[in-house]
């Protein structure tokens, strides 16, 4: 964590010539970055490797202690978000309260929404991916996971999981869809985008997103230019942040190496978690659900244990922390008094 911080630290004296001067309107005085990206904690159907899509699954126990560790490393990396945008799906929305938790941030606004849910899945949802690759061949599944176009099979109305037997969507039922490419999910995406999120980055604030593969993948392929012919190979992990500075235009500028990221090749954000997590993560990923030569389950078994004790003792234990974290996190955040270590230069002028 020390590393992290340092390395932000090192990001604000870098930048603070190229990125858009602060207002009053944002309490994120210590850090240039302006919008963040966390994808949900482990849920039991990511756990068991199932098509999700709007199927409303919880948290695992190992998916509360992944959202503390994002909240952890957020925490370390000085930055401070004024508002959060979430989905109407609870691995989500558990995921920012534990890492707003974390950082001390209960506080601030919290806005959730449909149009950030997760892509649907259609006919696929509740399906185990490996079994589907097997059926369907690993092109053809990747094309439905990952290209910009192609929507998997239409969801049967009578389907055990169609989202228009949950109340949430009973005034919305005209909307729900019954498969969504990446395209389509773009569509809705942009919306709020452009109405919610567009309008509260120019205002100055910081904002945190936590949201689902998909729908963060459709927001960073706008934000990044990316073609619908290269989306196919972006990937994102759970938990892991990605933090991008803007510009006024809300573009986003380069990374401090002037390179894009080395776990996907693709993006100028930076993975508060470093680039090799974030490959180990993608790669383990991958296997999960196309290599049908394995036949564990990678999200359980030793290498599971092996992690889940490593993030209980770099977190500590996993209940019953709220006032502590809280107290922990509000003395850190003290708004009158600088970070611990930085100096005068490590603050970014708010007074324009």
């Amino acid at each position: 964590m020390a590393s992290t911080s340092l390395f932000f630290r090192a990001a604000r004296r870098a930048t603070s010539s190229r990125s858009a001067r602060r207002t009053y309107s944002s309490i994120n005085c210590n850090t240039h970055f302006n919008i963040c990206f966390v994808r949900h904690g482990q849920s039991t159907w990511n756990r068991d490797n199932r098509f999700i899509g709007w199927t409303d699954t919880p948290l695992t126990e190992d998916g509360v202690l992944e959202a503390r560790v994002a909240g952890q490393m957020l925490q370390s990396s000085g930055i401070l978000f004024d508002e959060a945008h979430t989905s109407l799906l609870r691995r989500c929305i558990r995921t920012t309260n534990l890492v707003l938790m974390e950082m001390g941030q209960e506080y601030i606004p919290l806005n959730k929404h449909w149009r950030l849910n997760e892509r649907s899945y259609g006919d696929l949802v509740g399906l185990n991916k490996k079994e589907v690759v097997k059926q369907f061949g690993k092109d053809q599944v990747k094309r439905w996971r990952r290209s910009y176009d192609e929507p998997p099979p239409p969801m049967n109305e009578n389907h055990d999981h169609h989202p228009k037997f949950d109340p949430r969507y009973r005034l919305m039922l005209d909307e729900i869809p019954q498969s969504e490419s990446l395209k389509c999910t773009r569509a809705r995406s942009k919306i709020y985008w452009d109405d919610v999120i567009a309008p509260s980055l120019r205002s100055g604030k910081t904002l945190l997103v936590v949201g689902h593969e998909n729908n963060l993948r459709s927001l960073i392929m706008r934000l990044e230019g990316i073609s619908p012919e290269d989306i196919i190979d972006l990937n994102l992990p759970r938990a892991i942040p990605l933090a991008y500075r803007l510009d006024k235009d809300l573009n986003p500028l380069p990374r401090l190496d002037g390179k894009l990221d080395e776990a996907t090749g693709m993006l100028n954000g930076t993975w508060v978690g470093g680039d090799d997590a974030v490959q180990e993560i993608l790669e383990r990923d991958h296997k999960q659900v196309y290599d049908t030569t394995i036949a564990q389950n990678l999200e359980k078994g030793a290498d599971r244990d092996k992690w889940r004790r490593w993030t209980e003792m770099a977190i500590g234990e996993p209940e019953d922390e709220s006032f502590d974290a809280h107290s922990r996190s509000h003395v850190h955040r003290n708004l009158n008094n600088h970070k611990k270590g930085a100096t005068e230069r490590d603050k970014v002028d708010c007074t324009n």
